[in-house]
């Protein structure tokens, strides 16, 4: 049975998730950008918090984490490598360490550029990725401290999963992700389509995260720096797509 995913908008435009696990009972939250709406959606459930799982040290990610523990102690996960920016882990893990939400099995892997230490969790037999501020709805994270080329390989990693994984980030950015994602592919028919759903789900107040890899893969220019129809729009037909995905990014950063 796949892990039951609930999304939960904190802050202005902020994400955390729950991952329930109903043949065991077992639920965990993955970020804690603030504590009051997690601890509602848990309580409307009637569910308690077994584990929290922390992708990254960004204040936005993790200032609600104390006030989510008094009401839930609970496990604490996060990335060894970057263990001196986070809360204090619990279980501390390295890139592809696994680690269960009940029945269900995933890893830890490394999707740095956003921040150096930056991690996702990817559940396969959901299939589900919590992957926050590497991979986004229509985008990926600004580069605050790694390189392109970190985030080329990182997105490269998420970009490999099964089409159909369930890509939960951690943040309502998808409207001016698309604005931006026109201007280097203005023919793509499927981006033309999705921007049009953007607009109306957020007409209707709807959320735009998760999304599915599939959709990402067709109309995330971040994904698509191997695209001819990319390059040839931005001059660098056959250019490395890594050197490709630096031009977008760097366009995107000024847009």
């Amino acid at each position: 049975m796949p892990l039951e995913i609930v999304t939960v908008p904190c802050l202005s435009d902020n994400y955390a998730f729950l991952a329930h696990d109903a043949a065991t009972g077992i639920t965990a939250l993955v970020d804690a950008p603030e504590p009051e709406p997690i601890l509602a959606a848990l309580k409307a459930r009637g569910w308690t918090l077994d584990m929290v799982l922390i992708t990254h040290h960004h204040y936005d990610h993790v200032d609600g984490l104390a006030g989510v523990l008094e009401a839930h102690p609970a496990t604490v996960v996060g990335n060894a490598a970057d263990a001196e920016r986070l809360p204090p882990l619990d279980l501390a893990l390295s890139d592809g360490d696994t680690l269960q939400i009940g029945s269900q099995r995933g890893t830890m892997i490394d999707v740095s550029g956003h921040t150096i230490g930056h991690v996702a969790f990817v559940f396969p037999d959901t299939p589900v990725a919590f992957t926050a501020d590497s991979l986004m709805a229509l985008g990926c994270g600004r580069l605050f401290e790694g390189t392109p080329a970190q985030m080329w390989a990182s997105l490269s990693k998420l970009a490999a999963l099964a089409p159909d994984t369930l890509i939960c980030s951690g943040h309502e950015y998808t409207a001016s992700n698309g604005r931006f994602a026109i201007t280097v592919d203005p023919d793509n028919t499927a981006l033309q389509a999705r921007i049009a759903d953007i607009a109306r789900a957020r007409a209707a107040n709807e959320a735009t995260v998760p999304s599915l890899l599939s959709l990402e893969l067709a109309t995330n220019p971040f994904l698509r720096a191997a695209d001819p129809a990319i390059q040839a729009h931005l001059g660098m037909e056959g250019a490395d797509p890594a050197d490709v995905f630096a031009e977008i990014r760097q366009r995107k950063d000024t847009f």
